[in-house]
């Protein structure tokens, strides 16, 4: 009876959080068509898509599994122009964007998640700031790597070259993919604020279904106590690489909504650097670590509140710093968390003696 109890609590929880992200999207699509959000606002949404996905990603690694990793935005790279290389070859091969997107999607994040096992192998033996300064040492490396390479086709297949795109040698008709620090032009625009919201969806319901699992409450146990996992007979080289390849991979997907929206793909510091993962570090622990919900709602605020305060030229900046020190203090602060129990202790109190008089 209790496990049913459980099973519903938890079922409740995941429904709410799907109806939420679903609540957004209506309002959203009613505020576009009554012409009610500026185009610049329009912009954001898909963007807007891949932070969440980054940031509920994230999370699984830093919330649920407990380690602090500052490479997303490296795995987000990964995915990105992987992904945006597949499109712009196939972009005569697969004429149906459909199609060539949903496999972009897979390879995407198959390279992601591939980056995440080779990098998650040796490090996740490491602890705390080790694995942050390591982890954030990859993504410094990937971004500068995709800057210093230079890709070509023609007749004879693909030509690599880490000097500048006359290196070469292509024959005439040849097409550059990958010039170097200017990235990648010409990636198809296949992503659409729908299709962000069901990759949204789809994350949480891998994320979600994954902390329900039994590999799930084996990942949470490695974070509350290493020795005590391992004293049971839990693998935790397994299950830490099982967390962190995922994360890595739904990074990815992110990296190939947020690729397939440019017209020109570039790995600068502003989206693929230190700044980035820092500021989906910030959703997660600004929207509570191991909380979901919170990721999301924190992604979404903090992405548009900018935006929103354009008007504000002077003060925008000053008010998102007091908006993030705000939601820290309510989040973390001991006389915050006291009060949150206190109202779910009396919320509790009060459902049960509904449930007893009835």
């Amino acid at each position: 009876m209790n496990g049913m109890k459980k099973i519903s609590k938890m079922t409740k929880s995941n429904l709410i959080t799907y109806a939420m992200v679903i609540l957004i999207y209506v309002v959203v699509q009613v505020l576009i068509l009554t012409d009610s959000m500026s185009s610049l606002m329009q912009g954001l949404l898909v963007p807007l898509c891949a932070y969440v996905i980054l940031a509920i990603s994230l999370n699984l690694t830093v919330g649920i599994l407990g380690q602090l990793s500052l490479g997303h935005a490296g795995f987000m790279c990964v995915g990105a122009f992987t992904s945006a290389f597949f499109s712009k070859c196939m972009v005569d091969v697969i004429p149906i964007a459909g199609v060539r997107f949903l496999l972009a999607l897979f390879v995407g994040a198959a390279s992601a998640g591939i980056f995440g096992i080779l990098i998650g192998i040796p490090v996740l033996r490491l602890k705390g700031d080790y694995l942050a300064i390591v982890t954030l040492a990859f993504g410094e490396i990937i971004k500068n790597v995709v800057n210093i390479l230079f890709i070509g086709k023609d007749s004879g297949g693909f030509h690599f070259s880490t000097k500048d795109s006359l290196s070469l040698g292509l024959e005439e008709g040849g097409k550059v993919i990958v010039n170097g620090p200017q990235g990648i032009t010409g990636t198809p625009k296949d992503s659409t604020f729908t299709i962000g919201v069901i990759l949204i969806l789809i994350s949480l319901m891998i994320i979600l279904n994954l902390i329900h699992s039994r590999g799930g409450r084996a990942i949470m146990a490695i974070r509350d106590n290493r020795i005590a996992a391992e004293s049971v007979g839990i693998n935790i080289t397994k299950y830490k690489l099982m967390a962190f390849s995922v994360s890595a991979a739904l990074a990815g997907v992110a990296g190939v909504i947020y690729a397939h929206n440019l017209a020109t793909l570039t790995a600068q510091p502003k989206n693929f650097g230190y700044n980035m993962s820092i500021m989906i570090l910030v959703f997660v622990v600004l929207g509570g670590i191991g909380n979901m919900r919170g990721s999301i709602i924190a992604a979404i605020v903090l992405t548009l509140l900018p935006e929103l305060l354009r008007g504000l030229n002077d003060y925008r900046m000053l008010i998102y710093a007091i908006v993030l020190i705000v939601m820290m203090l309510f989040n973390w602060s001991p006389k915050a968390i006291e009060w949150r129990e206190k109202y779910s202790f009396r919320r509790k109190t009060a459902s049960n003696k509904q449930a007893e008089e009835v």
